[in-house]
């Protein structure tokens, strides 16, 4: 059996003018689902204390594949209502993977 590494996504969204509370509250419904959703370690959404358009959603997954069936999921149908409402401005996801000490060795001994 291979093991499985943890990854995590991010994403930044901007509200459009006006919208940043609606956009809030649209948000703030991802997160039971998705704390339910199995393999998911930490899920949470943030609001900028810097710019009020902005939030920020982050996720900790178990497995890609955990991290890959909530991308999947009836929950993540929020995002395309939240454009088409045009509650948003832009949508910036990332994905990330740990760098395991192994990683980080060999990288370390090429920058040598």
């Amino acid at each position: 059996m291979s093991l499985s590494n943890p990854v995590s996504h991010c994403a930044f969204i901007r509200a459009s003018a006006g919208h940043s509370t609606e956009l809030g509250q649209r948000l703030e419904r991802l997160l039971q689902p998705s704390r339910h959703t199995p393999g998911c370690l930490h899920f949470a959404l943030q609001h900028s204390h810097c710019d009020e358009h902005l939030w920020l959603i982050s996720g900790f997954w178990a497995s890609e594949q955990a991290m890959a069936a909530w991308f999947n999921s009836p929950v993540m149908q929020v995002f395309d209502a939240l454009v088409s409402d045009r509650l948003v401005t832009s949508l910036d996801f990332h994905t990330f993977s740990d760098v395991g000490e192994r990683s980080c060795s060999a990288l370390h001994k090429m920058a040598s």
